[in-house]
């Protein structure tokens, strides 16, 4: 198993975790943190970080190109778009297709798949691996889990904030391989200067240096 499936792994664990803290089931059917999104459609899109690895791993190797992670973040549409674009409708209504069926059921799952994928990801290449939806390119294995643990980091985040608990405990590697990734999109989408001063020097700091 490679250290990105390793660190994958426990990030899932971790928000399998949140997913079954009382506060989650309490405020189920509340609004979350985020724009246009209920606790249970958020809760419902963070599970389906883990819950689409078994899929994309039993689909053929594509024959699309395989591209670096950045330039996936450079093509990918919900970057830049709106709460009301359709990009992000369609993330919305299919966090809570994920979670119609509770947040029992919606736990259990994700601990089922977690479970499964530590056997899978022990001997999984790093093959080229794609989400149809995304576009006509591939992703190897590592970056794909690379893309879902930076959701999952994200996201766990949020919902622990939209239920009014800590956010999970993480990994140390795992932390490092998403703020790289972050930082790597901030500096992209601000330049280096702004990050660096973000970084360094707060009274020349700009106002954000978010990566999305």
């Amino acid at each position: 198993m490679t250290g990105t499936a390793h660190d994958f792994l426990a990030v899932a664990r971790s928000a399998a975790g949140l997913l079954r803290d009382p506060a989650v089931a309490a405020r189920w059917t509340g609004p979350s943190a985020l724009p246009e999104f209920r606790v249970s459609g958020l809760a419902g899109h963070l599970a389906y970080q883990v819950l689409a690895i078994p899929r994309i791993l039993a689909r053929p190797v594509p024959h699309e190109p395989t591209i670096p992670l950045l330039e996936h973040y450079a093509r990918v549409d919900w970057i830049d778009a709106g709460p009301d674009a359709d990009i992000n409708v369609r993330i919305r209504r299919g966090g809570e297709e994920a979670a119609a069926g509770g947040p029992e059921a919606l736990a259990a799952e994700v601990d089922a798949v977690v479970e499964r994928l530590t056997g899978d990801l022990a001997s999984a290449p790093d093959r080229a691996v794609r989400i149809p939806f995304w576009g006509p390119w591939s992703l190897t294995l590592d970056d794909m889990l690379i893309s879902r643990m930076m959701e999952l980091v994200v996201h766990s985040d949020d919902l622990a904030v939209s239920v009014g608990v800590p956010a999970p405990a993480l990994p140390a590697s795992a932390v490092e391989t998403v703020v790289d990734l972050l930082t790597r999109l901030a500096v992209r989408r601000h330049g280096p200067t702004g990050v660096l001063r973000a970084l360094s020097r707060a009274e020349r700091a700009p106002a954000s240096i978010a990566a999305f």
